[in-house]
């Protein structure tokens, strides 16, 4: 089915559009196709009368055959002149799936009752598309408002997982805190924990102070100060900051600064004189009596983290005690060590017997007071020598082995041997001290007597060198220790004594080791002594002592008294 229109006029351009529009339609074009295709031609045929001329409408309805439906074509031809002028045809197809094959007159519209007909046809398609176009609005409009309802939840949703993200990163940070306070404060223990047992491992007070400060320098302190007040009880002086003299004067910590520091239990202060540019930290060194000194700190930044401040006092309280049981313990040894020296006997000198003594305190620890020997003149000519070593040690031990000494002094007036000597002093102890005890060695010389009369109780064997060299240990079976709850009788023992000899008597001191026991001492030092030549140990009495202290001391920490007493029987003898 082919239909053509020639347009000049707004008359024809109607006719034409209205009849494409009945056409459509009966060829079952879509209302909204075909309200597309009437609006679309409608502009295009007022576009041709602004051109003017006459224009061609052709309408033709065709079936596509790859498809398989039918589509309607339409073509406007341009006038003569619009195509000398390069105007191209318009084209616009359309389908029409229910196509009538018999499109007869109907289709034409040739007067005004039909032109009115037919405008009231394309009103009704036109209100059949916009009652379309107000069901796709309305469609439309549900989309938008879920679209929206979706864009508040996605919104919602959003606020929540930023909401989310704040808390989680919160807790993260938190964490993070928490974890670097669990750190500082395991670090600050720790270093207090190595730093008390660096200052608590030395009994001497000045090599603590001189520690301090190199525990606390850089770390914790640019600079440390250590005042320490003299034993008189003077307080600092004009040289040191008033801050340290409050500390001396209240016991308490003090902050000198420009700016408040906020240390828990420190109390504030102005800046000091001598440091104006630096906050000081001054620390009083307590005791149960009075502050031992105070310790002044400058921060190693601007200023100290209040957790450090509270380390730095419980560090000095530690630090304090370490120095006062170092100063108690530098006395009493002091007193001990004096005492032990004051008691110890200037040598006789009896014809025909040379005697030399070494006495070596401990250098470890409060180990004096406990060694001890003597030599004495008897009333009947002979010479008594003794070295004796109390249990125990410091001033106890010193003032017993002082009661000992004069005891056996006293029993020795009145005559006895060795045996008998250490048998009273025995019995003397266990009913004086019932729980102290001591070991003795005693040995008896008499001009008259080409022998030496010893014994012994719970004491390292006597070491007797002849004149020829030979040393050897005189071993007899000693008495128990002097003291111990047990009755005894000490046996004396007499060995022969040729001019020239040498009897060693010492204590446990100079022979025994705890890694190695007694005995391997006892052979040392009966190699040492028989090292030397008969002249030496005739002329140089002395030296040979030393002589025999130093190879037998070499390996020896020393945490035990030394005693060592020669005894040599001239050749004039």
């Amino acid at each position: 089915m082919t239909r053509t229109w020639q347009i000049s006029d707004v008359t024809d351009a109607a006719v034409a559009r209205i009849a494409t529009a009945r056409l459509a339609a009966a060829h079952g074009v879509p209302p909204v196709e075909r309200a597309r295709l009437t609006a679309s031609l409608g502009a295009q045929l007022r576009l041709c009368l602004t051109k003017g001329g006459t224009w061609r409408l052709t309408l033709e309805a065709l079936t596509d055959s790859r498809a398989g439906e039918g589509v309607l074509h339409a073509v406007v031809t341009p006038s003569p002149e619009a195509a000398a002028a390069g105007q191209p045809p318009w084209r616009v197809t359309v389908p029409c799936p229910e196509a009538s094959a018999d499109v007869g007159a109907d289709a034409v519209v040739s007067g005004p009752a039909e032109l009115a007909e037919a405008l009231l046809g394309a009103d009704e398609d036109t209100a059949l598309v916009l009652e379309r176009l107000a069901e796709q609005e309305g469609l439309v409009d549900f989309h938008r408002e879920e679209l929206q309802q979706t864009n508040q939840g996605v919104v919602a949703l959003h606020a929540e997982l930023d909401a989310a993200g704040r808390a989680q990163r919160e807790a993260f940070a938190a964490e993070r805190k928490a974890r670097r306070e669990a750190e500082d404060a395991r670090r600050r223990l720790t270093f207090l924990a190595d730093a008390s047992a660096v200052l608590t491992a030395s009994l001497d007070h000045h090599e603590i102070v001189r520690r301090l400060p190199e525990l606390l320098v850089p770390e914790y302190a640019a600079s440390v100060d250590v005042w320490l007040f003299d034993q008189d009880g003077d307080r600092p002086g004009p040289a040191h900051a008033a801050a340290a003299v409050a500390a001396a004067r209240t016991g308490r910590p003090q902050y000198a600064a420009a700016h408040p520091g906020g240390l828990p239990g420190v109390d504030d202060r102005p800046p000091s004189a001598l440091a104006p540019d630096r906050p000081l930290l001054c620390i009083p060194l307590p005791t149960r009596q009075a502050p031992l000194g105070v310790v002044t700190l400058s921060p190693p930044g601007e200023r100290w983290d209040p957790d450090d401040a509270v380390m730095l006092i419980e560090l000095t309280r530690r630090a304090s005690t370490a120095i006062d049981h170092a100063q108690r313990y530098q006395h009493n040894r002091d007193i001990a060590e004096t005492l032990q020296r004051a008691l110890l006997t200037e040598l006789p000198a009896p014809p025909g017997l040379t005697l030399a003594a070494r006495y070596l305190p401990a250098t470890h620890g409060l180990n004096i007071g406990g060694d001890w020997y003597d030599a004495f003149r008897q009333p009947d000519g002979g010479v008594i020598a003794v070295v004796g070593d109390v249990t125990g040690h410091g001033l106890r031990a010193a003032v017993m082995m002082s009661q000992l000494r004069t005891a056996l002094r006293a029993y020795a007036v009145d005559g006895g041997s060795p045996g008998q000597l250490l048998t009273r002093l025995h019995i003397f102890l266990h009913h004086l001290q019932p729980d102290l005890f001591a070991t003795a060695v005693i040995a008896r010389f008499h001009p008259d007597d080409p022998t030496v009369t010893w014994a012994a109780a719970g004491h390292p064997p006597p070491v007797l060198r002849t004149p020829d060299g030979l040393v050897r240990t005189l071993d007899a079976k000693p008495g128990a220790m002097l003291g111990i709850p047990l009755r005894q009788e000490i046996a004396d023992h007499t060995v022969p004594m040729a001019p020239g000899s040498t009897l060693a008597l010492y204590t446990d001191g100079l022979v025994e080791r705890r890694a190695r026991g007694i005995d391997p001492g006892i052979a040392r030092l009966a190699e040492a002594l028989g090292s030397f030549g008969p002249a030496e140990l005739e002329t140089d009495l002395e030296g040979s002592a030393d002589r025999i202290l130093r190879p037998m001391l070499s390996d020896s920490e020393r945490d035990d008294d030394v005693c060592l007493l020669l005894c040599h029987l001239g050749d004039g003898g």
